[in-house]
């Protein structure tokens, strides 16, 4: 099989379940974005220190392969064909919180506005977070028109705060204070 298909050629793109949408379409703009965040996140995983938090992006990026599908497939039933029952809910955000949870235990408490950077594993959570941002921001653009299951909102949401909370995590792991506003 070839990756190129030529379909694509003409400025549209196929939806899992059928029917084909312009590559400029919400619904497009918001799966890509959720796929921009997951290759941001694939990024921070790949800087040293390699071991920091990849137990807890790994599961994040399978979660974002998961939203994102569930984002490409607008009709239930063709979610439910392309996903076989996986969705993002309650378990995968519960995950979230309980990880910035813990994480948040380990800085100090924040009581100013932060610049992002400091180490390079903190400058990519920072990026990767940002980069949620925007995604949430698509998803809530494609709400408007379309529906879309609550729970992805929430998850993105959770997940920019834990990039955050990470992002700090990384720089205190690195001797790296935070840079005050």
């Amino acid at each position: 099989m070839k990756i190129y298909t030529k379909t694509g050629d003409g400025g549209e793109t196929g939806l899992l379940g059928g029917g084909r949408v312009r590559k400029d379409d919400p619904r497009v703009a918001a799966y890509g974005q959720v796929d921009e965040l997951n290759a941001a996140i694939g990024l921070a995983i790949a800087l040293d220190p390699r071991d920091f938090a990849s137990d807890i992006l790994e599961p994040v990026q399978r979660d974002l392969f998961t939203l994102g599908a569930e984002l490409a497939a607008p009709e239930p039933a063709a979610r439910e064909r392309a996903l076989g029952g996986r969705t993002i809910g309650a378990p995968q955000i519960e995950a979230l919180e309980r990880e910035i949870d813990a994480r948040e235990q380990t800085v100090p408490p924040l009581r100013e506005f932060i610049l992002p950077g400091g180490s390079p594993k903190a400058a990519a959570l920072h990026l990767a977070r940002t980069i949620c941002r925007r995604a949430e921001r698509g998803v809530v653009t494609l709400a408007q028109r379309s529906a879309v299951p609550p729970a992805i909102l929430t998850y993105l949401n959770r997940l920019s705060d834990l990039l955050f909370v990470l992002a700090r995590a990384a720089n205190a792991h690195a001797g790296r204070p935070d840079v005050k506003w």
